[in-house]
């Protein structure tokens, strides 16, 4: 049986409006069709699930993405791989072992066989004492493929797809063909940290691709270094980089190298004008788990972010 995730948004304040199946889902009036253009006057950066919120519930489920809804998540990031025999599904770790009760690589396995294993298997919370417990060992969780996610998550929620698994062609191509199935490309914008992925996706028409990672970064690292702006991306780009990050910087010198640990603060006022130079460039800060976080992305001008817990999000953002 499918699981159906119900749910409005209303687009004209943030009060939570009534949602079949108790769901409810306070937007923060920037839940919009993927393919639309971001309102210029909402300054408020919209919110956006990672894997459905993973530090909230077993990431990449439908419970995952039921629950950052009501979290107050304005978006939802996935992330795809295929199974041996060719089939999207919601896992992010190669191994198996890392979040399931199974083992082995996930494209060494079929989707009969990914059916019996537990997606909640591994996750963990501790109790007001400070127990460790493992609830969904006893409410065992099935890992999605994409297909059923793209059922059951409402058509105005967009969707940040993340392909995670090489050789990227095959996963490309099975990705495509559940996009153009269930008549999903104009809700999903597409994004890979491995460039080739990225570069495949773009032969196919209907496509809304991240920039690679690779370019936002050395975007930012030119910036950084030679304090000009002179590479912004093309109107229409969207790019995605952690709000802050350690790095490491090596110098190289006749004698040796030097390594220093550095933590580097991409996104500054400066480096938000230069990406916007040539218009409208939408900038997703990754790593974004606190208000004060949030905030700061605000005033920077970030048009969204992306956190592991909605719900503490949520929680913080009002305590303020």
């Amino acid at each position: 049986m499918k699981q159906k995730i119900n749910a409005t948004v209303t687009l004209t304040g943030r009060t939570p409006v009534p949602r079949p199946a108790c769901l409810r889902v306070a937007a923060l009036a920037l839940a919009i069709v993927i393919a639309l253009p971001l309102t210029p006057a909402l300054a408020a950066p919209f919110v956006i699930a990672h894997r459905g919120g993973t530090g909230d519930t077993p990431e990449n489920t439908l419970q995952a993405f039921s629950t950052a809804l009501e979290n107050g998540a304005d978006a939802l990031w996935m992330t795809v791989q295929v199974t041996k025999d060719g089939v999207p599904v919601l896992y992010r770790p190669a191994d198996l072992g890392s979040l399931t009760d199974g083992q082995g690589r996930l494209d060494e396995i079929t989707l009969s066989d990914l059916r019996k294993l537990n997606a909640g298997y591994s996750f963990s919370r501790k109790d007001a004492s400070g127990q460790l417990s493992y609830p969904y060992r006893a409410n065992p969780l099935r890992i999605p493929t994409l297909h059923e996610a793209l059922d059951a998550v409402p058509r105005n929620v967009p969707i940040m797809l993340d392909m995670k698994q090489t050789p990227a062609a095959p996963l490309v191509e099975a990705v495509a063909q559940v996009l153009d199935s269930a008549n999903a490309w104009s809700r999903v914008r597409l994004y890979s940290t491995d460039a080739e992925a990225i570069e495949l996706m773009k032969t196919h028409r209907q496509a809304q691709v991240f920039e690679t990672r690779d370019a936002t970064r050395n975007r930012l690292v030119d910036l950084s270094l030679g304090g000009t702006c002179d590479n912004p991306p093309p109107a229409g780009s969207w790019v995605g980089i952690e709000l802050h990050r350690q790095v490491e910087v090596i110098e190289r010198f006749t004698l040796g190298t030097g390594v220093s640990k550095v933590d580097a603060k991409w996104w500054t006022p400066a480096a938000v004008k230069c990406f916007k130079t040539n218009g409208d460039v939408k900038i997703v800060a990754f790593g974004v788990d606190s208000a004060d976080a949030y905030a700061t992305a605000a005033a920077l001008g970030i048009d969204a972010v992306m956190t592991d817990s909605p719900r503490a999000m949520r929680i913080e953002k009002k305590s303020q």
